[in-house]
């Protein structure tokens, strides 16, 4: 008991570490734009000036934001779960979206989960956030029955992932060097907050090289009637 302990409060003052870390070098990139533009006012550039400073600014944003969703997970599920049809979850939110790319479908119907339907979405939302910035003409979502599972793939024809790294994009506040010439403005935390919660609906998230030679994310939960899942509260 007392070893458990000291693990889950090492991972709180980890993930604490590194929030800050992520928090004071961003700002500490902003005050320095800043702080040269005021030393130099001739030689600046406003327009540079101010679409740095908000590309920061949309950083720590998205970073706070990332943040409170972990803080609202480690708090327990927000509702109760319900059977949720997941061709119906990806119509609904691809509908919404307004994307560079195109995203295709294939969508079987009936394929139905036990789950908290706002927590599956912002997996979902994270596949997709993840995949428009690898793709380069082409995403796929699909859902499908494999055994007692439900499968929802996310696939896109970027770079892929290397196989030695198909782990580490998993963990939080990892940003792969294509990441980040991809978009300055990730966190890093997506994809970790897309595992807890596959994994806090008995299901698991992995990634696997698409037959496109892009990347492919899959994510496996138990179909309803199966298993029921357990809303735990997630550690950060």
């Amino acid at each position: 008991m007392v070893r458990e302990l000291q693990r889950e409060l090492q991972k709180k003052q980890r993930f604490a570490s590194d929030a800050s870390h992520e928090l004071r070098t961003t700002i500490a990139g902003l005050r320095t734009e800043l702080e040269e533009a005021r030393l130099h006012p001739g030689e600046t550039d406003l327009c540079d000036l101010l679409a740095n400073a908000l590309r920061n600014v949309e950083r720590l944003n998205a970073i706070i934001t990332d943040m409170r969703i972990l803080a609202e997970m480690d708090a327990g599920p927000p509702n109760e779960p319900q059977q949720v049809d997941l061709a119906e979850l990806v119509h609904d939110e691809i509908g919404r979206r307004t994307d560079c790319i195109a995203v295709r479908h294939r969508l079987e119907t009936g394929v139905t989960v036990v789950a908290i339907p706002i927590r599956i979405s912002r997996v979902l939302t994270n596949l997709l956030d993840n995949a428009q910035r690898h793709a380069r003409q082409m995403i796929e979502v699909r859902v499908s029955r494999d055994g007692d599972s439900a499968e929802l793939t996310v696939t896109d024809d970027g770079e892929g992932v290397a196989e030695s790294e198909r782990e580490r994009i998993f963990q939080r506040f990892t940003r792969l060097q294509a990441a980040r010439r991809l978009d300055h403005t990730g966190t890093g935390l997506g994809l970790a907050i897309a595992r807890d919660i596959a994994q806090a609906h008995i299901g698991s998230l992995h990634v696997r090289e698409a037959e496109t030679g892009g990347a492919c994310f899959v994510l496996r939960l138990p179909l309803a009637g199966s298993v029921a899942p357990v809303g735990t509260p997630l550690d950060p």
